[in-house]
């Protein structure tokens, strides 16, 4: 019977077992794409990663991610949680910053050691199709005057599409609950299957920004942490100048409706027309073992 070895870390944490639950496996290459999903369907997280060899390749480190229901070309609190592992337990020196090849491209990941905050350079974001609202409020089962018109409800992407939709208040994103019927017929004829509510009005005063994102496609009905989401909320602001400023720099909650309280760090700006992004957290190992294949 053969074994790996892997490792379990909570990203966009605030400590031990708060942020987003991540198992990372070592050394898999040899898994089968099965194997793999039944792993990652097994452990159950929002998503677990696999770094297919010790070495690089073109410069960085080959790592696929599958969430219980099937593989996807990238996601955010998995890259920063499988960076820290590499970090922490497969380099053999110090370094700052580290290169994860996911199937979406090459992503960045560095490390500001003074604030212990893991930071990663998203790709430019592509902005897709906007919905109607009332395409999107029976999904979410509210009233169409908890939408903030002044802004649009649009597909989002910067290596994983979402669905951005501006609410006006906390209450409303409380509000907030998935009709799964009209859910999965809004996203059977869209590439985008996730969908992420803001707010300007936060849990704690020293934040910016409250987020829920739901994907009962990929069989998370709630995320706890969505760094590619958070990417692309990054972006819509700045595009449509949310904050009225080309440059953001501020602190998103996530998770606080499903007892998972997260904080993600957001960074983004308008460079003539291109808006270039990084989302940042800290990351927490929580334990360590042996899987039997």
């Amino acid at each position: 019977m053969g074994k790996i070895h892997y490792s379990i870390v909570d990203v966009f944490s605030q400590g031990k077992y708060t942020g987003n639950q991540l198992a990372v496996f070592k050394s898999s290459g040899d898994i089968s794409d099965s194997e793999m999903q039944q792993i990652a369907k097994e452990v159950n997280y929002s998503e677990t990663t696999f770094i297919l060899s010790n070495t690089k390749r073109d410069g960085g480190y080959d790592v696929r991610i599958f969430t219980p229901n099937e593989e996807i070309p990238f996601a955010g609190h998995p890259a920063l949680g499988t960076a820290y592992v590499i970090l922490n337990e497969i380099v053999d020196e110090p370094m700052d910053k580290i290169i994860l090849n996911f199937k979406a491209g090459q992503i960045p990941v560095s490390f500001d050691t003074e604030n212990e905050v893991l930071w990663m350079k998203q790709n430019e974001p592509t902005f897709g199709q906007i919905l109607d609202i009332n395409q999107i409020h029976e999904v979410l089962s509210i009233d169409t005057e908890y939408i903030d018109g002044r802004f649009p409800i649009q597909e989002v992407s910067t290596g994983l599409p979402v669905i951005i939709v501006p609410l006006k208040s906390l209450e409303a994103v409380k509000t907030v609950k998935i009709n799964k019927e009209k859910y999965f017929e809004l996203i059977e004829h869209l590439d985008t299957k996730a969908i992420m509510v803001f707010s300007p009005e936060v849990y704690n005063s020293e934040n910016d920004v409250n987020v829920r994102d739901f994907a009962h496609y990929y069989g998370i009905p709630e995320d706890p942490a969505t760094g590619s989401s958070n990417g692309c909320l990054a972006s819509y602001l700045i595009k449509y100048r949310y904050f009225m400023k080309n440059k953001i720099n501020i602190r998103v909650e996530q998770g606080y409706e499903i007892e998972r309280p997260s904080l993600l760090f957001l960074k983004a700006d308008d460079d003539n027309g291109k808006i270039n992004v990084y989302v940042g957290g800290k990351v927490v190992k929580i334990a360590q073992g042996e899987w039997f294949l």
